[in-house]
């Protein structure tokens, strides 16, 4: 084993070669590779590109710390020399530009480094850490895959499920929240079916994409008109597609739909609202067949353990000082890397690092222009600076690490 790695020079290396969810082959190579040089043991392919590498050392607790892979179907604006110019075949079948724009070059960077870390202080502890690179996070499918791959009957079975994700504040800081701290995602595919025709004779069809934009509005009225103030709940529509020519009046309209909540009750709300809206609109255009509502994809609330978390919490301080922990409280961003803690039934504990220039951030606050000059997450222009990013997120993952084995 080599005594060194140039983790920026890794981290460039993943930006400029992102992959969308199931097609991560070449970043999961690169993390099985770094895995084997450590002289871990390996298991590639799970869940199609899911790599799980396993330290045991000694008796003791099982820590899982988890990483996600996939970019998105985003076309990078940074600038930066080492920007992706690379393209992917997008779940359409269409070729699409590919960026790292959510950070998960980040995660993987920061695992390999963490593990790297924990295997050359191997005799400061006891215990296993198994290291999750995860597919298809991005696409809320990627946990699942692995757990139905049989991944829990081919790497021990941890007491503890860790991870972490870059955030757009000051980097340095790592933000904390017991209890929900991400809410539950539903994508949700809508079909209107209409009847086609001329465009210079509507009144022989049934429009559906006059339908469609009814339908649009009419979704927004539910968050603000039927949810209770201040319970967080989003519906977005992210998808239209309808028609082939200006003047033709297509058949049918699809509508791609998601919905964000905290909390069963509100979910429920949500999709029973949609539903209701749909076959609302449907029967207003007079549409004669129903429309077809199906939920695609689905991931929990993301919950973090009590105990476990005043566990990871106390660590952060005692390496880092108090003003370093903060708790951003529930946001309305979604990860399925509950789904790995729940089939494993064990305590999970994931927490947000900052990735933002602590300078250029403190001005844009001043300022009162973060949503302007800070770049968030699914931006074209979100770039995490290098250090302390790097550093604070590998140092992340081991001081949590360390907080559970012996």
């Amino acid at each position: 084993m080599t005594t060194s790695l140039d983790l920026a020079e890794l981290y460039r290396d993943l930006h400029a070669h992102p992959e969308l969810a199931f097609q991560e082959h070449r970043t999961a190579g690169a993390a099985a590779q770094h895995m084997r040089t450590l002289g871990l043991d390996v298991i590639e392919g799970i869940g199609g590109t899911g790599v799980a590498a396993v330290c045991s050392n000694g008796e003791g607790p099982t820590v899982w710390l988890r990483a996600d892979m996939d970019g998105l179907p985003v076309e990078e604006l940074t600038g930066l020399d080492y920007a992706s110019t690379t393209t992917g075949v997008g779940a359409d079948g269409t070729e699409t530009p590919v960026m790292h724009a959510c950070g998960h070059d980040m995660h993987v960077t920061w695992l390999i480094g963490a593990m790297r870390r924990l295997v050359l202080t191997r005799e400061s502890w006891s215990g296993t850490v198994v290291a999750v690179f995860q597919p298809a996070e991005e696409s809320i499918a990627g946990a699942t895959a692995m757990i139905e791959d049989s991944l829990l009957e081919r790497v021990p079975l941890p007491n503890v499920v860790l991870g972490q994700h870059v955030a757009p504040f000051p980097a340095g800081v790592v933000s904390l929240t017991s209890g929900t701290a991400m809410a539950g995602s539903d994508d949700i595919a809508v079909v209107l079916h209409g009847r086609g025709g001329h465009g210079s004779r509507p009144e022989a069809t049934i429009d559906p994409v006059l339908a469609a934009a009814s339908t649009v509005v009419g979704l927004q009225s539910i968050v603000s008109r039927e949810v209770t103030p201040g319970t967080l709940a989003v519906v977005t529509v992210g998808t239209i597609h309808a028609g082939s020519a200006s003047n033709i009046i297509p058949a049918e309209a699809r509508l791609g739909v998601n919905v964000r909540s905290l909390d069963a009750k509100t979910r429920d709300l949500l999709v029973g609202s949609i539903d209701r809206i749909v076959r609302a609109e449907a029967q207003a255009a007079g549409m004669t067949t129903e429309p077809e509502i199906n939920v695609l994809v689905s991931a929990p609330a993301t919950i973090n353990d009590a105990t476990a978390t005043q566990v990871v919490r106390d660590a952060f301080a005692a390496e880092w000082g108090e003003a370093s922990v903060i708790d951003y409280g529930a946001v309305s961003g979604s990860e399925d890397v509950g789904v790995l803690a729940s089939a494993a039934s064990a305590p999970l504990v994931f927490w947000f690092t900052g990735g933002s220039d602590p300078v250029l951030f403190g001005a844009a606050a001043a300022a009162g222009r973060l949503e302007q000059d800070i770049a968030s997450n699914h931006s074209p222009y979100f770039a995490p600076v290098l250090e302390p990013t790097l550093e604070r997120g590998v140092a992340a993952l081991v001081v949590a690490a360390l907080a559970f084995l012996d």
